[in-house]
C-alpha cells in the first residue's frame, strides 16, 4: 500500500492509502468534498523499523567496506578452579 497526498484549497493536505499505482490526479476531499489535485511528495522511508533500518545498512556497507578489526579481541574470562588439583596442572 502506498500514501498519496492531495492537496484541498479549502481544509489543506490529505492523505489518502491506496494500493501502489492506482490513485487519481484529483479526488473529492473527505471533509468538504471540494476537488483536490494530487501532491508529489517523496516515498515514506522513514517508516521503516528502526532496527530492520539498521542491519539493512550494516548489510550494504558490508558489501563494499566490511567491517575490520583493528584491536585485539579481549580475553575471555576464565572461571576460577573448582577442584584443588586443577590448580597444579599446567597452563597453555
Amino acid at each position: 500500500m502506498a500514501r498519496y497526498q492531495y492537496l484541498c484549497r479549502e481544509c489543506g493536505p490529505w492523505i489518502v492509502v491506496l494500493p501502489m499505482g492506482t490513485a487519481e490526479a484529483a479526488r473529492r476531499c473527505p471533509a468538504c468534498g471540494g476537488r483536490s489535485k494530487r501532491q508529489w511528495t517523496a516515498p515514506s522511508l522513514n517508516l521503516m523499523d528502526r532496527r530492520l533500518g539498521r542491519l539493512r545498512r550494516r548489510e550494504e556497507a558490508g558489501r563494499d567496506v566490511p567491517e575490520v578489526t583493528t584491536a585485539v579481541p579481549p580475553a575471555a574470562r576464565r572461571r576460577p578452579a573448582t577442584d584443588p588439583r586443577h590448580v597444579t596442572l599446567p597452563r597453555p
